[in-house]
Formats: structure tokens, sequence, C-alpha cells
């Protein structure tokens, strides 16, 4: 049976947005893994858009990309952890496999660092983690 995964991108960044969709969408071609891509704001919608997408049962994974940096007031905190809760959230109660790839980092250099391919391509580390979940999820079923 085909597998299909939803790659679902906070856009804030435009670049950075990309070069983690690259690493992914590499990781998933790699595997002969089926993707869709979907564009949302920034990293506080993307949990809402996963629940919204798990609702069609389309998708047998997720991952989530976008980047955070951290600014000059609390909202970096906010955003970080309230985006990372509806992630877990949606893994424990809903039984989604996801893949964590939004970066919440302290600088430019440090999220280019993990965007790109050719550095830490945490946008594949996400799309393989989102992988490795649905398998051992379906291994259970």
């Amino acid at each position: 049976m085909s597998k299909k995964v939803l790659l679902v991108e906070a856009r804030f960044y435009e670049d950075m947005a990309d070069a983690l969709a690259e690493g992914a969408i590499a990781a998933l071609d790699a595997a002969g893994v089926a993707y869709e891509r979907v564009s949302v704001p920034g990293v506080l919608e993307v949990p809402v858009a996963i629940k919204y997408a798990a609702e069609t049962n389309k998708y047998d994974a997720y991952v989530a990309l976008g980047v955070v940096i951290r600014g000059e007031t609390t909202h970096y905190e906010i955003v970080c952890g309230e985006s990372a809760r509806g992630l877990m959230e949606l893994g424990i109660k809903d039984k989604l496999p996801i893949g964590n790839g939004i970066q919440t980092v302290e600088n430019s250099e440090q999220a280019w660092a993990r965007c790109k391919m050719s550095d830490k391509d945490k946008g594949g580390g996400a799309a393989k983690a989102a992988m490795a979940l649905m398998y051992l999820r379906d291994s259970w079923s």
C-alpha cells in the first residue's frame, strides 16, 4: 500500500521554509513516499492545519516545518512552546505520526545551519522521523 505524507510549511521565513522543504522532499523521495505540501503563515498555524488534514484521512503522516527566531519579546517562548505542545498533543491524543521540523533558534545563522541540506538538514530529519513513526504505528496496527 502506498503512503502519503503531508508537509505543512510555515512560510514566515520564505527562504528558510524552502530549504527545510527541500530536505524533507529529498528524504521522502529517497524512501519512495508520496507527499503533498500546504503552506500556513506561521508555526502556530501548523498544528491546526495538521488537525484539519487528519480529519480528511488522506495522509499517513505529517511533517511540520518552520522557523522561529528569538526576538526582543516573550512572543518567542509562547510561539515555540505552543507549537510544540500542539504537535505533541496531536501525536499522543490523535495518534498521528508527526515529524517536528520547526526550528527554534537564537538567530538567522543558527536557523540557516539547521535548514540547509548541506548542514544539519533538519527538514530531512523531520521527514525521516515522520516516516519512522508511521511505520512503527503500522507495525502495531
